[in-house]
């Protein structure tokens, strides 16, 4: 038997899905004591020996040293930036999004910390037999004897410039006379700041008396950063530069976490807040459970404003006290400033954050602090699943129906799945909560999968809002062609001389959503996706909102000239102008993607909002849930027909969670609300159910349209999606794929039932510039099923006849597009 070498499986950065997996590397002994599973190295991959960074996924042996092995030739990392937990989840994404393990890896880590590597090239200290050389070699040999200036040796190493380079430069590196000489730099770096601290026997030192003033400083106070030396002594840096000279003291780098939860105020006590019975029921049964240490799923199904976010606090209180943590998931990035206000008063620096619209560096320190156990309470959107928290006791997730917890990119996971699987790997609890629940979640609550605990009524016995539907044909007829009903318009200004604040949703943003010409009947549309582009007014030019284009406003039709071009369709800019001309005298605030761009814009409008600095909030759904205004007694939907005929099996479930949520904004503190929906389907059975808060006859009505029709949670749909520049190659990509599954079936004799619906276009056929297709499957999503679909996409990535067609395949994700 020969040594035992230790072996490294390392996943590749830059692998597509069809050769991706754990390739083994030999660790030289010099790395053997430092390398672990969830580091990322440098290795030589291929023919070419490509120098590509990978992860390692795990460590072993190879008793027999049979394989010749490439060595890993650098480690990167000093330590592991994912947990053994983490490296499952990042196994168990593989598997079951059909992403790269790389992939999985991001997702897990913040993009902060990715590195970029640069290889530099140099001449190794040994005898040279320059006659053993070819020509090649020798040129290279002296021109790095010659060249001392590293920018240089790296412009004539360029090997996509010289490739003719790369041959005899290999063999030098063979023989052992050329080394490579790695450098890494991180995305972005560390903040630190510069300490400076007294060296001992800094007491016989001649110092002038600014030095003096310095020394005295740090005598009092210890150590104290360069920066605040030289403010609070009047000195410069040279000084300190001088006394480091005198070896009287000693400057160094500390490190610095940026600040992402901002200031903290005065402190309250989670005990303070009062539990009604009902919430002390739930609290109570959601606390056993926890006790209990085992893996569990339970669903807080409550009325919109019967207090779930105190239930969370107490019961993230309780799990802190027991040395555990917690993780809370909201839906929007909009929901964050406000729960992060209250919980920065309850929690203090307790609490860490992760959200998209916090910098790189914030989203590292965060990471950073909860990696050490400094923060016990994570707050974030879909991505703080994946917060490297340890002993977990439980994760929240509020709103949990929403659709913002499911990606819609590589990997395209839920965060509902992953926090199942978190739990299990913690023995926590997942505690998911909402006014409208999902209907699978709602489903597997009803057959005892999770654990089901009710709040019926609003917290303090408050009112719920009462729901009227206005019926804009009507409006029309009687000759109203405004965009806002009579009888709204005479409840907002009753509303506005009560001095109280409104409401108001329209989920479409810009000026007019379609214009046509009058002469040729063409719409205007996108060149790319061929959709009709948006009028945006406040930058008078129109924009497509799904592949970005934008493009001047016109005059006259593209197609074939007239000026006889017309507008339809509503967006919030122009909703804002006929409020702004009905009620100049009313503070309007807008509240879409297009007025909530920058970092802190939701944290900065929300809070102006809560103090009354606008007296109506015009928004899309940003501003439909989890917000509590009190002083909002009156909520008007402009309009949500469109949204219950985009074409997905889920359009009705997300029109009734809108229209129930936003509703739900009315009447939370102690005056009345009431809330007004317009719409031209008066009569529609969601509508009216809305109206009414009736969840439990609404979910009634679509499990029995969902299992007639055999639609989740009565199964499980995989989407195979295609997308080519060319047409007739999105066509003979998903024809291909039809095919292999059917023979795939076939010779595996596969009996799992399975039902396919298409191939056929994408509601949205081309969207920048690409044609998309997709292949529909209902089934169970099996060990079996996910094992056809990893077969389908390393069929279609090792085939050179698809190269320009891109594919992917998402389990139960939206098919409405």
């Amino acid at each position: 038997m020969g040594d035992r070498e230790t072996v490294a499986y390392v996943a590749l950065s830059h692998a597509a899905y069809s050769f991706d997996g754990e390739y083994s590397y030999l660790v030289p002994e010099r790395y053997r004591q430092v390398l672990k599973a969830g580091m990322r190295v440098l290795v030589s991959f291929g023919r070419g020996n490509n120098r590509v960074i990978g992860l390692v996924t795990r460590l072993g042996y190879d008793d027999d040293n049979k394989h010749k092995l490439k060595p890993v030739i650098s480690v990167i990392d000093k330590e592991s930036l994912v947990t053994d937990e983490m490296m499952k989840i990042i196994f168990w994404l593989k598997e079951n999004t059909f992403c790269t393990y790389y992939d999985a890896f991001k997702s897990a880590v913040p993009t902060g910390f990715s590195y970029k590597v640069d290889m530099h090239f140099a001449l190794v200290n040994t005898y040279i037999d320059r006659e053993s050389l070819s020509t090649e070699e020798a040129e290279i040999v002296g021109f790095l004897e010659s060249c001392d200036d590293a920018a240089e040796v790296d412009k004539y190493f360029d090997l996509k410039a010289n490739p003719q380079r790369k041959k005899p430069l290999d063999t030098l590196i063979d023989k052992g006379f050329v080394e490579e000489v790695p450098s890494f730099k991180r995305k972005v770096g560390d903040d630190s700041v510069k300490m400076a601290v007294l060296n001992d026997g800094y007491e016989d030192a001649d110092l002038t008396p600014k030095q003096k003033k310095v020394v005295e400083l740090l005598e009092e106070s210890g150590s104290a950063s360069v920066k605040e030396l030289c403010y609070m002594t009047g000195c410069t840096s040279t000084i300190i530069k001088r006394l480091c000279e005198k070896e009287v003291l000693r400057v160094y780098e500390q490190e610095v976490l940026r600040n992402a939860v901002g200031e903290l105020g005065d402190r309250e006590s989670p005990e303070d807040i009062v539990l009604n019975d009902e919430q002390k029921m739930a609290y109570n049964g959601i606390m056993s459970l926890i006790r209990a240490g085992k893996p569990a799923g339970a669903l807080l199904y409550g009325v919109t404003g019967s207090g779930k976010t105190s239930v969370f606090i107490r019961v993230i209180d309780s799990v802190v006290k027991m040395g555990k943590t917690a993780i809370m998931l909201v839906p929007e990035i909009s929901l964050t400033p406000q729960m992060l206000a209250r919980f920065k008063v309850l929690f203090g620096e307790n609490i860490a954050l992760l959200h998209s619209s916090l910098s790189l560096g914030q989203r590292m320190d965060e990471f950073k602090r909860i990696k050490r156990g400094e923060a016990r309470i994570i707050i974030g959107t879909r991505s703080a699943v994946f917060a490297p928290a340890e002993n977990i006791g439980v994760i929240i997730m509020d709103e949990e129906g929403e659709q913002s917890y499911k990606s819609d990119s590589n990997p395209r996971y839920h965060a509902r799945d992953v926090a199942i699987q978190r739990c299990g790997h913690n023995g926590a609890l997942l505690l998911m909560a909402s006014a409208t629940p999902s209907l699978e979640t709602f489903y597997h609550a009803q057959k005892g999968r999770f654990h089901l605990f009710t709040l019926a009524h609003r917290y303090s016995d408050a009112a719920l809002p009462k729901v009227e539907i206005i019926d804009m044909q009507t409006e029309s007829a009687e000759g109203n062609d405004s965009l806002i009903s009579r009888k709204l318009a005479d409840k907002l200004t009753e509303t506005l001389k009560r001095d109280e604040q409104a409401i108001l949703l329209l989920n479409r943003r810009g000026f007019t959503t379609y214009v046509s010409c009058a002469s040729c009947r063409q719409p205007v549309v996108c060149p790319k996706c061929n959709i009709p582009l948006t009028y945006h007014k406040k930058n008078d030019r129109f924009m497509c909102h799904y592949c970005g284009y934008t493009m001047d406003n016109l005059a006259v039709c593209p197609s074939c000239g007239s000026d006889k071009l017309r507008s339809s369709g509503v967006g919030t800019q122009r909703v804002e102008d006929e409020l702004a001309r009905i009620y100049p005298d009313a503070r309007i605030l807008r509240m879409d993607a297009d007025t909530t761009s920058s970092r802190y814009a939701y944290e900065e409008k929300f809070k102006a909002f809560e103090n009354h600095e606008y007296d109506i909030m015009l928004g899309t759904q940003m501003i439909a849930k989890g917000l509590n205004f009190p002083n909002v007694t009156l909520v008007g939907v402009i309009s949500l027909d469109k949204a219950l005929f985009t074409g997905d099996f889920r359009s009705y479930e997300r029109t009734f969670s809108l229209l129930t949520q936003v509703a739900g904004r009315s009447g939370r503190g102690s005056k009345p609300g009431s809330a007004y929906i317009q719409t031209f389907v008066p009569d529609h059975y969601v509508l009216n159910l809305a109206a009414e808060q009736n969840y439990d006859e609404f979910y009634a009505e679509e499990i029995a349209l969902r299992q007639s029709l055999i639609y989740p949670p009565c199964c499980d749909i995989c989407v195979i999606g295609f997308s080519a520049v060319m047409e007739s190659r999105a066509i003979a990509a998903a024809d291909h794929v039809t095919a292999f599954i059917a023979e795939y079936l076939r010779k595996n004799k596969a009996d799992f039932p399975l039902r396919a619906i298409g191939p056929a276009p994408c509601t949205l056929e081309v969207i920048n510039g690409r044609f998309r297709y997709r292949l529909i499957l209902k089934s169970k999503n099996t060990r079996c099923f996910r094992q056809m679909i990893a077969a389908v996409l390393k069929d279609f990535g090792d085939n050179k006849d698809f190269k320009e067609v891109r594919i992917y395949a998402d389990i139960n994700g939206d098919i409405g597009l």
